[in-house]
């Protein structure tokens, strides 16, 4: 239970709180729009559809405030990299930035169901009401605003029946139009996002993602229309509602109630997503400022299994081991940037990345590298290279650990190349300040041939071990030691090792514990 609480704990506490705010939110906001006066006549139009809309998309502006920071990478590789503010647990909390946008995606997209529905339900009943309304309630507030000095409470002022009034709503009113536009785009971004469109088709996921700037854009100025209106603080002083309703025929004569006043709700949406906005449009500027920072590739290097590795020098260029970078080459793609990891170690006067050959860009950097050309190829050759980054990951914490299980699968094997390079330097130089117990295994094992991925002579050994046995024998090895756990893979392996982490790790504080750390990029 104690690791379970150390490696999950604060995961699920976040998210909890992050629930709670929801609840809280959509519940409060249905109250505010259910129970005072001021909305009264508005629920006599509307009914509870008005509620349902507005209190979910309270939660989508809060919602929609925290999409943008998960993708801040600059902001959080500078939270991580500061001891001050981030202790290592809350640094594991940060390595999970992807997941949590993630959740809060799909928490905007319930929400933009519930929101869009009941908006429907609006609509169809403020077009009845303005044109079959005639001698009721409905129809008086209605046809409010038809005359001088009144203010309407329909934002619907055609005398146009169902269907054809319900898409001049869609279409020609502000609201309307930004919100068929925003969840056209929302439905875009969720779709392509899925993991069959991001490995097979990952060009059509990084354009459509980009269509949050027109989500954005659209949510802003969604509520600049003021369609939902309620009755003005100072008509409900002269006019209740709740008495004056019942005699709506003699409104405004002598001895009756005054003629409601109403006014629009001004658009609070601004208010939730500028900052974020300035954050992240920093975020963008930053990035462009790197990317236009000349690199130079200095080594092409043609690896077993369809990869390539390329060594590069830029200026200024400093890194941590474990951390990833972001590529663009214009001579394949002028806009495409994609995430590798750095599989250097600082210690070397070069970073490098190596690239599996797996889909239509990386195909297109190997051969405009002239990886498909037999002869040798001058330096001046090679294509022109942009960088964004390091930023930083998971694996920067592994030199915290006394032992750790580093476990790669596929091309995710390269995380850990940097890693174990720099504790081969970090022992040649200066072993009395390296934590890790066993740095000296590199040097007992000599063989004539390097390893593929890590050019160290202490092999990579590939295959898939039985975990129950791993996890068991190093807890045997290791007693009342905390084990830091490293993976870059698969999903499906990541649940096998965190469960193991958990179930292998003692209840006793003095006893072992596993505590698992994944690479998310």
């Amino acid at each position: 239970m104690g690791n379970w609480v150390e490696n999950e704990g604060l995961s699920i506490f976040v998210v909890i709180v992050w629930l709670g705010l929801n609840v809280f939110l959509f519940w409060w906001y249905y109250l505010v729009y259910d129970v005072p006066p001021k909305f009264f006549y508005t629920r006599v139009l509307l009914g509870r559809a008005l509620a349902l809309a507005r209190a979910p998309a309270a939660c989508l502006n809060f919602n929609c405030m925290l999409i943008l920071l998960p993708v801040c990478r600059n902001l959080l590789s500078f939270l991580r990299g500061s001891s001050a503010c981030c202790s290592t647990r809350v640094r594991r909390q940060l390595d999970r930035n992807l997941t949590f946008h993630k959740m809060v995606a799909w928490m905007i997209a319930l929400h933009t169901a519930i929101h869009t529905i009941a908006h429907l339900f609006n609509v169809e009943w403020s077009v009845q009401a303005r044109v079959e309304g005639e001698g009721t309630l409905a129809g008086v507030l209605s046809r409010l605003g038809d005359k001088e000095n009144e203010s309407y409470i329909n934002f619907f002022r055609k005398n146009i029946g169902n269907p054809v009034g319900g898409l001049y709503v869609a279409f020609t009113y502000l609201a309307g139009l930004t919100g068929v536009i925003i969840t056209l785009a929302l439905i875009l971004i969720i779709t392509s996002s899925t993991k069959t469109i991001r490995r097979s088709y990952f060009e059509v996921f990084w354009y459509t993602h980009h269509l949050f700037v027109i989500f954005f854009i659209g949510l802003v100025i969604h509520g600049a229309g003021r369609i939902v209106r309620g009755q003005t603080a100072q008509s409900l002083a002269e006019h209740n509602p709740e008495i004056c309703y019942k005699n709506f025929t003699h409104w405004g004569k002598k001895g009756a109630c005054p003629i409601p006043q109403f006014s629009g709700n001004p658009p609070m949406t601004w208010k939730w997503v500028v900052g974020p906005m300035v954050l992240y449009l920093c975020e963008r500027l930053v990035r462009f400022w790197r990317s236009q920072q000349k690199v130079v590739i200095t080594k092409v290097v043609i690896h077993p299994f369809k990869t390539i590795e390329l060594q590069m020098m830029k200026k200024g260029f400093k890194m941590e081991v474990g951390q990833y970078i972001f590529v663009k080459c214009p001579a394949v793609s002028k806009l495409e940037w994609h995430p590798f990891t750095l599989t250097s170690a600082p210690e070397e006067d070069y970073f490098s990345i190596h690239v599996r050959i797996v889909g239509d860009w990386t195909e297109g950097l190997f051969n405009a590298c002239g990886c498909d050309k037999q002869e040798f190829q001058e330096a001046w050759k090679l294509p022109k290279i942009a960088v964004d980054g390091p930023f930083g990951t998971a694996s920067e914490d592994v030199f915290s650990y006394e032992t750790v299980m580093l476990v790669g699968a596929g091309i995710g094997v390269t995380p850990f190349a940097s890693v174990l390079k720099s504790v081969w330097y970090k022992y040649c130089h200066d072993a009395t300040n390296l934590k890790l117990k066993k740095a000296t295994h590199f040097v007992v094992h000599h063989e004539e041939e390097k390893d593929v991925i890590t050019g160290l002579k202490q092999k990579t050994l590939y295959g898939r071990p039985n975990w129950e046995n791993e996890f068991k024998t190093i807890a045997g090895q290791h007693p009342g030691s905390r084990i830091g756990v490293f993976l870059c893979g698969p999903e499906g392996l990541a649940d096998t090792l965190n469960k193991q982490s958990i179930s292998n790790s003692e209840a006793d504080p003095r006893g072992v514990h596993f505590i698992f750390n994944k690479e998310n990029f």
